[in-house]
């Protein structure tokens, strides 16, 4: 009788770990095909709520619902076997209450079996990450610019920019870390702010428009690979899919139209009949 060998994710502790060490990379995705690409090379998978955008063509986050967020849970779990897991959790499913948050994220856990969960906001947010690490739930923080609060902010801008304007976003990272999370994302954050937060906090930072000195980085997929429409400035292509796939697209059109795809060796010919004697 053999005995299979387990897989070991990475866990919540693991990162917690790599304060001040290796850096930590950090990639979304929402499918399984995706997952299991990017699971080679990253230590954390994040299921952003980026999806509502990137898969849904919505203009911000804020429409993407619970449901959504477990179903591409759930294909991400599938697609990779090494990567910790990390689900969004939406607008609307944690900010009402401990209890509401408490309810959402344990929803996530159990339907799909992921090994965190990421919610933003800071010191407003710092009792209810203490409420749910207490009960065994995982959270990543994110502060900054935090693409949930679109409709309060007025923009997707930076912050920190400003002489003075440090303060309320070091307290946001302090209380998140204090309150048992166990890492934190610092998005669209002037660079002297990120870099000082990550010198500060005990927790690793990952950075998305920071600094190359936070513990580690994380980038939407779609934008790195060149399939986003718009690019952000914290955003290197490492990729132009775009351009390639609808050249692909492009030619299979052209090839259907002219009568030249599908070709001989596309189709099914009829069996030979073998002859009786």
């Amino acid at each position: 009788m053999s005995i299979q060998s387990v897989t070991k994710r990475k866990t919540a502790p693991d990162i917690r770990a790599r304060k001040g060490g290796e850096p930590i990379v950090m990639l979304t995705s929402y499918h399984a095909r995706t997952a299991a690409l990017v699971d080679r090379y990253c230590d954390i998978i994040l299921v952003g709520d980026s999806l509502g955008n990137v898969m849904h063509g919505f203009e911000t986050t804020v429409p993407v619902t619970l449901e959504m967020m477990v179903l591409q849970g759930q294909a991400v779990m599938r697609g990779s076997q090494h990567a910790l897991v990390v689900v969004d959790m939406p607008f609307g499913s944690y900010e009402s209450s401990k209890e509401q948050a408490f309810y959402s994220a344990a929803r996530i856990l159990k339907e799909t079996h992921c090994g965190a969960v990421k919610l933003e906001g800071g010191a407003r947010m710092a009792e209810t990450i203490a409420f749910l690490s207490e009960r065994g739930v995982p959270v990543m923080g994110h502060i900054g610019l935090t693409p949930q609060s679109i409709n309060t902010l007025g923009s997707f801008r930076a912050h920190g920019r400003e002489e003075g304007s440090w303060e309320p976003i070091e307290n946001d990272a302090k209380a998140i870390a204090q309150a048992g999370a166990f890492s934190v994302v610092i998005e669209a954050v002037a660079e002297p702010l990120a870099r000082k937060i990550t010198e500060t906090i005990a927790i690793p930072t990952i950075g998305i428009g920071a600094s190359a000195t936070c513990d580690g980085q994380v980038l939407v997929l779609d934008d790195m690979l060149g399939l986003s429409p718009r690019t952000p400035k914290f955003v290197r292509r490492y990729g132009n899919l775009g351009p390639m796939i609808e050249a692909a697209i492009e030619s299979y059109a052209a090839d259907v139209r002219s009568r030249s795809f599908p070709g001989p060796e596309h189709v099914y010919g009829m069996k030979a009949q073998l002859s009786g004697h």
